[in-house]
């Protein structure tokens, strides 16, 4: 054992942080999701923008708002995994579950609240938008489905794992 590197064969350095494995990924999910979103429907098929109910330069700058959101929690979050990959405190089964749930929440979050309560923008406009939205809220409830089920695994996992 190196006594350069205080943690180094300490059983606390290779404890995993299930919790805040779960909750850094999540913000992963939401940013990657938040990416598709931005790049897919807003910039390649240009069905909405964030805020479409003011200007075309208003429509833009929230796009930006938007990206710049989206890339800031990507790079944060980023750096949370590489701090918990570092101290080898990763617990992968809930890191995956909570990219799920993080992409599914965003997902969900956004098809409700900013489609239909708030009614910033609609996934598309100039066709009967009930497909795209039922589309859109499913795919939400896949990944939730999804982060869920890998959630309940990592927890069985994790009662299974020898201290």
């Amino acid at each position: 054992m190196s006594t350069s590197d205080p943690l180094a064969g300490t059983p606390a350095a290779r404890r995993h942080e299930p919790r805040r494995s779960l909750l850094v990924c999540a913000v992963i999910g939401a940013a990657v999701m938040a990416a598709v979103d931005e790049i897919v429907f807003h910039q390649l098929l240009h069905w909405h923008h964030f805020y479409d109910r003011s200007t075309s330069g208003v429509a833009l700058v929230s796009d930006g708002l938007l990206h710049t959101a989206e890339l800031l929690a990507l790079v944060a979050g980023f750096f949370l995994y590489a701090d918990l990959r570092r101290r080898r405190a990763l617990a992968p089964g809930h890191a995956w579950s909570g990219a799920f749930l993080g992409a599914g929440a965003f997902q969900v979050f956004d098809g409700i609240v900013d489609h239909k309560v708030l009614r910033v923008h609609q996934v598309r406009y100039g066709v009967d938008v009930t497909p795209y939205d039922w589309a859109w809220n499913l795919a939400g409830l896949a990944l939730l489905v999804s982060g869920g089920v890998l959630l309940s695994r990592a927890r069985r996992a994790e009662g299974r794992r020898p201290s």
